[in-house]
């Protein structure tokens, strides 16, 4: 029986060392894993940095486009008639005034032959209108001599008053006729020189270029049917159409560099010339002309450009790497690393333009390091390892 007892007391006793053992062990196990992550929570995070930049800084757009001739014009005839010789053809330069297409023209110079005709009769009526009128005069004188003597009769006297008078009438009927038969004259000579088409313009440069040729030779043709397209392409124009966003910031006289898909790696220099005052309602642009010198004639209308244009520059602006960028909270803003090196702070920024990987700061006026690479990570005090420096931009963001 004793036996029994003292069995039961001491297996107790070990059960109960056992479960104080396996206790402590747990607790220090426990124990050992918290150390751990406490260790691994306050390893610093790496990350990369770049230097708050400050210096000029341009707002730079480049904007897809179209070439077009500074003017253009299409050659027509004022008459309808048959097209005898066409004296030039596309790509040839023609001078101000230059003889371009000759109509047939016998019709007309028949007509000029009558108008001539008409006028010499016109004219010979009239020689015989004003010898009438001497005769007239002349007989009227001596009707009132005699009247005054008592010689001739009141009726004769109120006679050759009439005659005269009759006369005055034919004569300036006459001189009538002649200004008529003139201007007839004048008007058939026009329609002539109607059948010789110039290449006439008022402003620009006194050569330009034959672009089209809408008939031949043998084709006849209504008045006002056009014949050649002539343009000025020295100098172009390239069109681009810009948003509300950018309008503001355009202004005349402002430089642009032109590139073509001809001419890829060359560029051609432009300076903005006119600035619509209306946006289209389908679009909501608005169109801007960038007149562009072109003595070699390389650039040609109906080319696709690219048009680069500083639109806005800042000589002391601070700026950030688009990447410095973050949002906590909705609100953007950089992560600044602290003097030390250390550890970061959160500081929310105001944005002004990009420029390329730029982005400029308004507020606060910043200096030093900003994340750049691993904001994902931190946040406000959080401590950092710096891996990687960014480089820092090349500046080549003003217009050549």
């Amino acid at each position: 029986m004793v036996s029994n007892i003292s069995r039961a007391f001491w297996l107790a006793g070990a059960i109960v060392v056992i479960a104080s053992g396996a206790f402590f062990l747990n607790n220090k196990i426990q124990t050992q894993k918290s150390e751990t992550k406490d260790i691994r929570s306050i390893k610093p995070v790496p990350i990369e940095v770049a230097e708050v930049q400050r210096g000029p800084l341009s707002l730079i757009r480049t904007f897809s486009g179209s070439i077009e001739p500074r003017s253009q014009f299409s050659v027509a005839p004022k008459i309808s008639g048959k097209i005898r010789q066409i004296l030039v053809d596309v790509s040839d330069q023609v001078d101000r005034g230059q003889l371009v297409v000759e109509m047939e023209d016998a019709e007309f110079k028949q007509a000029v032959l009558e108008a001539e005709a008409r006028l010499a009769v016109a004219e010979a009526n009239n020689v015989e209108a004003v010898s009438r009128l001497v005769i007239t005069q002349r007989e009227l004188e001596r009707t009132k001599t005699l009247y005054n003597r008592g010689i001739a009769s009141e009726s004769d006297f109120d006679n050759a008053k009439s005659s005269l008078l009759a006369s005055q009438a034919a004569e300036k009927v006459a001189s009538a006729n002649i200004k008529r038969e003139k201007a007839m004259l004048l008007a058939a000579r026009i329609r002539l020189g109607y059948t010789k088409i110039q290449a006439e313009w008022q402003h620009g440069y006194s050569q330009r270029t034959v672009a089209e040729r809408f008939v031949d030779e043998g084709n006849t043709v209504a008045a006002n049917t056009p014949l050649l397209s002539i343009v000025e392409i020295d100098p172009v124009i390239a069109v681009i159409q810009v948003t509300e966003k950018d309008y503001p910031l355009l202004r005349l006289g402002q430089k642009a560099i032109v590139i073509t898909d001809a001419f890829p790696r060359q560029d051609f220099s432009g300076a903005v010339t006119r600035i619509s005052p209306i946006f289209r309602k389908s679009s909501r642009q608005a169109r801007i002309e960038i007149e562009i010198a072109n003595p070699d004639q390389l650039l040609k209308p109906g080319m696709f450009s690219r048009c680069t244009l500083e639109l806005k520059k800042e000589n002391d602006a601070i700026s950030v790497p688009l990447m410095a960028l973050t949002e906590r909270n909705n609100q953007s803003g950089v992560f600044k690393v602290k003097d030390d090196d250390s550890s970061v702070e959160w500081i929310p920024v105001q944005q002004g333009f990009q420029s390329g990987n730029q982005i400029q700061l308004l507020a606060p006026a910043l200096s030093g390091l900003v994340v750049t690479v691993g904001q994902q990570f931190i946040k406000d005090g959080t401590s950092v390892s710096i891996t990687g420096k960014s480089m820092a931009p090349d500046g080549g963001s003003e217009l050549r």
